[in-house]
């Protein structure tokens, strides 16, 4: 394993050594615990149980370290099975699909990495960009692409469908996502997050079901 190069991260996919997941897992609990600028090599260390000789033999220094460790964390959330098959009906596949990405977003731990990434992307813009295009953005795209193809005369009337399925996925955050992510209220219950979809899927479909002619 060579150590990785500035403005460089491994391709997803790639199969991570045990003492690189080993270093990722202690570097996780560190910067969630403590955030970037609050947490230090010789901490990350402590907590991977590993040297800090053998910390700098993955990682040159803090910034590559905490680029993998969004990296991991992006690969993590684009494996999450959403249902959308292009056969199932909207307000079915809408209702799950909301429930499983706010409750992904919201669980005890799951929304540090965002506030995590929010709070140092002016200074590592590179990180913040990865992290949209990688994770946020591309499950915008994968419902996207969902809802092109049910739209037609007898189901959805949609123009512009990433911009629905930016909307809808808003929706689902009302209430929920700000609060907890802002430290503000603890993770919400899966009967709020539940309450809030139902409305959102309601909201959606009043907007763009096809109207009868």
């Amino acid at each position: 394993m060579v150590a990785s190069t500035p403005n460089t991260i491994h391709p997803f996919g790639e199969e991570d050594s045990s003492k690189r997941r080993q270093i990722l897992n202690g570097a996780r609990k560190v910067f969630m615990d403590l955030g970037f600028d609050g947490a230090s090599m010789n901490e990350i260390a402590r907590a991977a149980g590993v040297s800090k000789g053998t910390l700098y033999v993955y990682f040159t220094d803090k910034s590559r370290l905490f680029e993998a460790m969004v990296e991991d964390e992006a690969f993590a959330k684009v494996k999450t099975a959403y249902n959308l098959d292009p056969g199932r009906d909207a307000e079915t596949t809408l209702r799950e699909f909301g429930r499983a990405y706010v409750g992904g977003m919201c669980r005890p731990g799951g929304g540090s990495s965002i506030r995590t990434v929010m709070a140092i992307a002016e200074r590592m813009p590179e990180v913040g960009r990865r992290f949209y295009e990688n994770v946020l953005e591309k499950s915008i795209t994968n419902l996207a692409e969902y809802l092109k193809a049910h739209v037609r005369p007898n189901d959805l009337a949609i123009d512009d469908c990433q911009l629905a399925a930016s909307q809808f996925m808003q929706m689902c955050q009302a209430t929920l996502f700000l609060p907890f992510v802002f430290q503000a209220e603890p993770a919400p219950s899966a009967e709020r997050i539940a309450h809030v979809v139902d409305s959102a899927t309601r909201l959606f479909l009043q907007t763009y079901k096809a109207k009868p002619k």
